[in-house]
């Protein structure tokens, strides 16, 4: 499987293939979601509360991984590749693409 990339469009359906399991995008889009909670707080009440934002947002994703995808997160190898895939699977998930696009990757990698 490829595991080098030389841009984000071609990282981007290997960052899918990675997710298959519904559980573990859902883990995804909640962490990504919820970031909007530190960012207002960080920016409205204390900066503190921007020390959250790799907590929340890489929690979740990770506990996906973990317990239900059972891989390792793109994270370690892709780390702003990976960054910029969770946002896009975010509003592919929030647009319903999310179907289409996941068929997409698994035409270029099958697990």
């Amino acid at each position: 499987m490829k595991t080098q990339f030389t841009s984000f469009k071609d990282f981007y359906p290997y960052y899918l293939s990675e997710h298959n399991d519904p559980v573990c995008r859902g883990f995804h889009f909640v962490g990504t979601a919820m970031l909007t909670l530190p960012i207002v707080l960080g920016f409205s009440v204390s900066l503190y509360w921007l020390f959250l934002i790799p907590v929340v947002g890489y929690g979740f994703a990770w506990t996906g991984h973990y317990f239900f995808e059972k891989n390792k997160p793109a994270t370690f190898k892709h780390p702003f590749y990976s960054l910029a895939g969770d946002f896009l699977m975010f509003f592919h998930m929030l647009t319903f693409q999310i179907k289409d696009k996941l068929k997409e990757a698994k035409s270029l990698y099958s697990n």
